[in-house]
């Protein structure tokens, strides 16, 4: 994967003659020693409780602390992922590995929703066991220096017994049993069902077996079937010599013995074991295909996919995959724990929203029962998929603004997985998870997604037709049938009424009841990000409006104490309430902490504060008294606040105090829940030196790097582009392609060999090892004084600039190349760098 021609390597000979910027690629060491980007990741990051101070402060419930990821292998934004499995249960907040335990059962095919508190759904798993068979579930201690962790494989193993080798592709994957010793080995399979729905059957061919486990809703709908299935096929190697069937209460069903005749049972069990007596070095291969349309669909996954594909292979192409992912963002710098932690949090920035379509583009019907949807003929063969689970009220923020640089196309395909939900189920879902509607949560930011995307110019989807269900959403009061089924606003009545949420208004239909004033400020940045659709759509009459209930901030907002509030309908402030402590109208998190969430006004905030004086006594104090939260997300646009004020050279010191103490390396390096990648897309931003305090926007805040040289190759895996007027049902686009399935092999070929063209670099200049304070700033080798920039340097890499080289001989050639550079002089002591309003946002 990082092998390349011989003439590439005129780079590493002028990048070692003398600019750090050219040897900020990894493929400039192309023949050394140096391993390769994924190899810097560490899965098991998140797997353990945080120990931060922020978070055992403020976290008021032991998952707070959390970062619930798990070291599961797959694909970027994959189907399914396959975890270690040390838990039971597909319940609330239990993720389905914790480093803590000590108890291995089996790898799991999970659809977990990483860092959440949140379900697994749809799931199975696969277990061994050695010796007598035993009917009842099989674990055995296990420690971790038996693991081998990576993004693309996993291996156990345990001495005495058995190794067990798992690696994937995007809906399938392989498990593969060696056997450490002469002995019996019984492999069981079972779906994770806690409803003990799960069932196991033959599939009426040679070694070959069908599963399904049916998803159930939670948060509105809690219990209902979700309508549909984690629809399994799996195969194996060997002939099972015995073929038991338990049912739910572990009594043993059926058994077969195998002789010559096929073994099949056409019965519906909970559980199968299938037995073997393996010699030691013997194994035994379990390929598998997963679906949420159909068991022939998973089956057709699998052989689309992998078919009689070798580990090797499958391995070898998963680890290209993720290689080519990782490699649009390169850094360079000489502190190797830093690498890991980047990495690791990019990585982690991939796993949702999940592809949820086969390959034949068979997908669930959004918010329906059991009905299935299939994309068009020309979506499906350009490879294509339909996308459920996102995780909005946290991605919004950091998430899914990263991917609309590095895979805008991307951006795209996620669009229109949304206007399709909104067309099936008659209402924009706002939290969007198990293909249902859930109300999960706050705000409505499937909007502020797509007006974040739209104004970057993103724009290869139906926009009419997403704007109408996103006005809907922001104007009409759902009926009591949709309110209950999750669909529209909460209390969007009052909301509308008043002009914000009185503290009357329990909101009782919804999982997070109350939290009337982060409900209403939500619901503010929501109808600003709608508003700039419809002026840029010519709707002035809905600009109007929306813009007008943009502001209306300040009606929660008590300028007394400085500090938003809870308030009445008639106007009065809750009595009692302590600005540093959680409140029932807050979501997560403190009064102090939320009067800073005003993204789409931070000038009109700073007016209703008493000027930037105060503004700056407030975030100090915020960060002075310990009352900053790092684990949850409403508050981590603060920090970068300060480059709105006179003072933007605090923005560094908080940001990178963040950075160094909120993440580390190994299985506490997240100090709360991840949240789908939410916590570690902040990372990526905040350590290159930028972060989108307002997505909508196209505004990136700038403050220090942690690193000496990064360079941003946004589509730089992009496969190809397709367009069409059936590219999709009921809508036109331009998609980014998933790799197809049965191209696998040919994958490398189209990863984009490192160079600088087309690239966005940052080159930091530091006086000393211990400077971190921005001195002066050069965009394209002419002075820039401003504190920002906008999404449009991402958007037009195109252009020439010129590098000054030096040569052998001692003095300067000039290398031009296209694509902007960013250099930063960075020196000890904190500077008058962007104090002018002018240089400010």
């Amino acid at each position: 994967m990082i092998l390349f021609p011989i003439h590439k390597y005129k780079w590493m000979i002028l990048g070692l003659l003398h600019l750090a910027f050219l040897i900020g690629s990894y493929s400039l060491f192309a023949q050394s020693s140096q391993p390769g980007l994924v190899d810097y990741v560490q899965p098991l990051s998140g797997t353990a409780n945080a120990t931060t101070i922020s978070a055992l402060k403020h976290s008021e419930t032991g998952s707070e602390t959390a970062g619930n990821t798990i070291p599961d292998v797959g694909l970027p934004f994959s189907m399914v992922n396959f975890t270690p499995q040390t838990r039971f249960s597909e319940q609330k907040c239990i993720a389905p590995y914790k480093y803590s335990d000590t108890l291995f059962s089996g790898i799991r095919a999970t659809h977990w929703l990483s860092g959440s508190c949140t379900q697994d759904y749809g799931s199975l798993t696969m277990m061994a066991t050695t010796g007598h068979l035993q009917m009842k579930d099989s674990v055995i201690g296990f420690k971790h220096n038996w693991e081998t962790l990576t993004p693309y494989y996993y291996q156990i193993d345990i001495p005495g017994k058995y190794k067990i080798e798992v690696s994937a592709s995007y809906r399938s994957g392989i498990v593969v049993f060696t056997m450490n010793c002469d002995d019996s080995l019984f492999v069981s399979v079972h779906p994770n069902s806690d409803f003990g729905e799960g069932r196991v059957f033959s599939s009426g061919e040679q070694n070959a077996f069908f599963a399904t486990n049916p998803v159930h809703r939670i948060y509105q709908g809690w219990g209902q079937s979700a309508g549909f299935n984690g629809d399994f096929y799996f195969k194996l190697s060997r002939k099972p010599l015995r073929v038991v069937y338990l049912d739910n209460n572990g009594n043993r069903q059926s058994e077969k013995v195998s002789n010559s005749e096929n073994v099949s049972y056409q019965g519906l069990s909970s559980k199968v074991y299938l037995g073997y007596y393996l010699h030691k070095g013997e194994q035994l291969k379990l390929r598998i295909g997963n679906s949420f349309s159909s068991l022939l669909g998973a089956k057709r996954n699998l052989e689309s996919e992998i078919g009689e594909k070798e580990m090797d292979v499958i391995k070898r192409n998963a680890k290209a995959i993720w290689e080519s992912h990782l490699d649009q963002i390169v850094i360079r710098t000489k502190d190797e724990k830093l690498k890991h932690i980047f990495y690791t949090c990019l990585y982690h920035s991939m796993q949702q929203p999940r592809l949820f379509s086969d390959v034949d583009g068979y997908y669930p019907k959004f918010s329906g029962h059991y009905e299935l949807e299939r994309l068009s003929s020309q979506y499906i063969q350009s490879g294509q998929g339909y996308y459920d689970d996102f995780s909005m009220w946290d991605i919004y923020r950091a998430e899914l603004p990263l991917y609309e640089i590095l895979q805008p196309n991307f951006i795209d395909q996620l669009v229109n997985s949304l206007i399709l939900k909104a067309q099936q189920g008659g209402w924009l879902p706002i939290f969007p998870c198990w293909n249902n509607y859930t109300a999960a949560m706050i705000g409505d930011h499937a909007i502020a997604f797509i007006a974040s995307a739209y104004n970057k110019g993103i724009r290869n989807y139906d926009i009419k037709a997403a704007y109408k269900f996103m006005r809907k959403n922001s104007f009409q009061i759902a009926d009591s049938t949709d309110y209950y089924n999750g669909m529209g606003r909460r209390a969007l009545d009052s909301y509308l009424k008043y002009g914000y949420i009185p503290l009357e208004d329990s909101v009782p239909i919804a999982f997070h009841k109350k939290e009337q004033v982060s409900r209403s400020l939500e619901y503010y940045y929501d109808d600003y990000a709608l508003s700039s659709v419809a002026k840029s759509l010519g709707y002035q009459k809905d600009y109007a409006i929306l813009r007008r209930r943009s502001l209306n901030y300040y009606k929660v907002f008590d300028t007394s104490v400085n500090s938003v509030r809870g308030r009445y309908i008639n106007g009065k402030w809750i009595a009692h309430f302590d600005p540093e402590a959680r409140e029932s109208f807050i979501t997560e998190g403190t009064p102090h902490q939320l009067s800073f969430y005003v993204p789409q006004d931070v000038h009109g905030l700073i007016k209703l504060m008493g000027g930037q004086k105060k503004m700056i006594e407030s975030l100090d104090e915020l960060f002075q008294n310990g009352g900053y939260w790092h684990g949850n997300e409403p508050g981590q646009q603060i920090p970068f606040m300060y480059n709105y004020t006179k003072e933007p050279y605090k923005t560094t010191e908080r940001v990178h105090h963040i950075l160094n103490q909120e993440y580390s390396q190994g299985p506490g390096g997240l100090g709360g829940n991840d949240d789908a990648g939410q916590m570690s897309a902040w990372y990526v931003f905040a350590s290159m030196g930028f972060y989108p305090l307002d997505p909508v926007s196209g505004r990136y805040l700038i403050c220090t790097p942690l690193f000496d040289t990064i360079v941003i190759r946004p589509n730089g895996i992009l496969l190809s582009i397709r367009k069409g007027n059936d590219a999709m049902q009921n809508s036109k686009m331009t998609l980014y392609e998933v790799p197809k399935s049965d191209a696998i092999n040919e994958t490398v070929k189209f990863k984009k060999p490192m160079n600088f063209n087309g690239s966005f670099s940052i080159i930091c200049h530091r006086s000393s090892t211990h400077a971190r304070y921005i001195e002066k700033i050069e965009l394209d080798n002419k002075p820039y004084t401003k504190n920002y920039f906008d999404h449009t340097l991402f958007q037009n890499l195109g252009g020439e600039n010129e590098t000054k080289i030096a040569d052998s001989d001692g003095g300067n050639k000039i290398m031009k190349n296209t694509g902007h550079r960013m250099d930063i002089w960075i020196v000890d002591n904190h500077t008058n760098w962007a104090t002018r309003v002018a240089d400010q946002p």
